[in-house]
């Protein structure tokens, strides 16, 4: 590692591109580039996590992305960090809308989700989030990106990346070329080619069961059977996550469909279900759907907020250090340690605490419009802004260890939600205007930890490579502005195009978010929890059960108890996708072992089986966009195949499996190559 020395001043880290030099780094074709990436991918993320609960990381698609068309126009590797950074917040815009937006809907506070004032009330939401984020991090940047304590292994790999363009390896025919196949599968899909899913009702013996009410009834046991969802996109991220973390996720869909599902409609079956109904499969299928939807569903959320509480506790000593360092930071900030080098150059310390003041005017003015009370606005805020600075340190802290995939935002936000709650019941506020102010809170702290997370990764990329810092926090800023001013019209595309496909669907099921085919569980348990606390609505009972279930989890010791909580929450094709996906990753594993691989071959299958992923997951997420808005104008598509074969489906599964395993076993190299960059490490 290279260091230069200025008079007697500390050592300083040598930049990939030194101090001294004036290269390009800002510029229209730069910010027009991250800009347009920041609404692509963001929406593309919005889509993912609404279906599947979980976002990928945008640093590396961005980072490809930019490298391929900057080096076209003979950008500089300044030029492609600049993009990269921009490109790569409307990720993290997108993950804290559809974390609480879509909880006003769900909640009832906003019975239409698609009005006027309902985007200007999201996009205010999102810019003031947005905002906060970037100004905290502009006070933290400084200590936390030259902490040799904090590896920042995303970041690290991200400028590796950047460094290996400009030996000529990107990686990005397979980015460009697996966005095409998961956009090709999914509109093959949509044209009703093959069958996206496979379910059957599996009935076993009757048995005569004793009722306290009518004496005796009949109970049919049985099991729903359902296939894995023909997704590229589900299952790429089971290949990101690995056989493992899809394991967990899959063991929750199974708890549910194969213990829970049962069991309760076994015992719940004959008290509604007419005699002589017994025998039709739709009834018993819909009676399955309804206890998972009704009952499970509730148990799972309980299991969720069991583990978000055991993770802040696992937590514990990185959140007591990431708020001593805010502490301490915003003091250095205060006090001033003014350098004139280009690369410790942050937005100047004024506009930051008037981008804040600013700010918190008008969070101030969203929170009395909620809450229709100035003093719970003005405690709101306070409370905001307090939560804001706090869990932005932290969420930069936890980037700085684990990296900004395994960032718990909603953990964080969750805290915030609960604080929010019980000050709002303390102040009397109750009803549709305590919720909607307790959700306000959290959308905004959600977004600023997202942003700020984000933001601090690449800043690192940019200490690594010899970025400006301010010129990256401003144009940080513009691409937080068009996230915020365009993010809720991804929202709403989904919604109405899920609700108006619902329609059109035979059987027709109920659409939109909290529905099968947008779940939003992050969002749902938003709501859930606020209205609880605040209208005292909560579905106590099966939340204890769950909560109990997750204390059992966490006793036994289980890896990831969220992860198995939230399987029980998504839909069993979607956890099945995930988990075929992780399957897919482990077959990989396994050859790395068979073949004896070194780290440098594997390091090679690794970068292009996650650039692989990650194209299957965009092209999905993008192409779905366009079909959600074809569905939105309630434009009808026509059908290749009237009923269409599940084994067609099959192939596309086998399809799938060899881009993902073939293709990167087959980018091994030779064992004596010199080791490539990893996209995750």
């Amino acid at each position: 590692m290279a260091e230069i020395k200025s008079g007697s001043a500390a050592p300083r880290y040598q930049p990939y591109v030194p101090v001294e030099t004036d290269m390009k780094e800002f510029t229209i074709k730069a910010l027009i580039l991250g800009l347009i990436m920041s609404v692509i991918l963001g929406a593309a993320n919005a889509y993912l996590g609404l279906k599947a609960g979980m976002t990928i990381a945008a640093t590396y698609p961005a980072a490809v992305i930019g490298m391929a068309l900057l080096r076209i126009m003979k950008g500089s590797i300044l030029e492609e960090n600049f993009a990269r950074t921009v490109g790569s917040i409307g990720e993290s815009v997108a993950a804290g809308a559809i974390f609480t937006l879509p909880a006003f809907f769900i909640a009832g506070i906003w019975p239409e989700f698609a009005t006027v004032g309902h985007y200007l009330e999201s996009t205010l939401i999102m810019l003031a989030g947005g905002v906060l984020g970037i100004m905290f991090v502009a006070l933290l940047r400084r200590v936390m990106v030259e902490d040799v304590e904090l590896p920042f292994p995303e970041s690290v790999a991200a400028g590796e990346i950047h460094k290996a363009g400009r030996s000529g390896g990107t990686g990005a025919k397979f980015l460009f070329s697996a966005m095409g196949v998961g956009a090709l599968i999914q509109s093959l899909g949509q044209f009703k080619f093959f069958a996206t899913s496979w379910e059957h009702f599996i009935s076993f013996t009757k048995t005569i069961i004793p009722l306290r009410a009518s004496g005796q009834a009949v109970g049919q046991s049985g099991i729903l059977l359902s296939s894995p969802g023909v997704s590229p996109a589900y299952m790429g991220v089971g290949y990101i996550i690995g056989p493992k973390l899809a394991s967990l996720n899959f063991s929750g869909g199974l708890l549910a469909w194969g213990l829970f599902v049962p069991i309760l409609t076994y015992f719940i079956g004959p008290t509604l279900i007419p005699e002589g109904a017994g025998a039709e499969e739709g009834t018993w299928v819909a009676m399955a759907n309804n206890v998972w939807r009704f009952i499970v569903r509730p148990i799972a959320i309980g299991g969720m907020l069991m583990s978000a509480a055991f993770t802040l506790f696992r937590m514990r000593k990185s959140l007591i250090t990431g708020i001593r360092r805010s502490i301490g930071d915003v003091k250095k900030a205060a006090t001033g340690e003014h350098t004139i080098i280009r690369t410790e150059k942050d937005i100047n310390f004024k506009w930051i605490v008037i981008g804040i003041l600013l700010t918190g005017v008008v969070t101030f003015f969203i929170y009395n419009y909620f809450a229709q009370d100035v003093t719970a606005a003005l405690v709101a805020t306070i409370v905001m802004i307090i939560a804001g600075f706090f869990f932005a340190a932290v969420s930069g802290y936890l980037v700085g260890i684990i990296g900004s995939s395994n960032n718990p935002i909603s953990g964080l936000t969750l805290s915030t939600l609960l604080v929010a709650a019980l000050l709002m019941v303390a102040l009397g506020m109750t009803g549709h205007t305590g919720v909607a102010a307790v959700l306000g809170v959290a959308a905004v702290v959600c977004v600023s930890s997202a942003v700020a997370g984000e933001m601090l990764q690449d800043l690192k990329v940019g200490h690594i490579l010899g970025g400006t810092p301010w010129k990256m926090q401003v144009g940080d800023l513009f691409g937080v502005a068009l996230a915020a001013i365009v993010m809720f019209i991804p929202l709403v595309v989904l919604q109405q195009g899920d609700i108006n496909a619902g329609k059109m669907a035979i059987p027709p099921y109920e659409g939109g978010f909290g529905g099968p085919k947008l779940p939003a569980p992050q969002a749902s348990l938003m709501a859930l929890l606020s209205q609880g606390i605040v209208k005292g609505e909560m579905a106590w009972p099966l939340i204890i059960v769950g909560m109990l279930m997750g204390l059992g989890l966490i006793l036994m010791q289980v890896r990831s108890p969220m992860l198995v909580s939230v399987g029980m929450y998504l839909p069993l094709e979607t956890t099945f996708a995930i988990f075929i996906g992780g399957l897919f990753k482990g077959v990989v594993d396994r050859i790395n072992l068979k073949k004896q691989h070194n780290d440098a071959q594997k390091a090679r299958i690794e970068n292009t089986g996650v650039l692989l992923a990650s194209g299957l997951i965009a092209g999905e997420a993008l192409i779905g966009l366009v079909f959600a808005a074809l569905a939105f104008a309630e434009i009808p598509l026509f059908a290749i195949f009237k009923e269409p074969s599940f084994i067609t489906s099959l192939v596309i599964f086998a399809i799938i499996g060899w881009i993902l395993i073939k293709i990167p076993v087959k980018n091994a190299g030779k064992p004596d190559e010199p080791a490539p960059p990893t996209a995750v490490m």
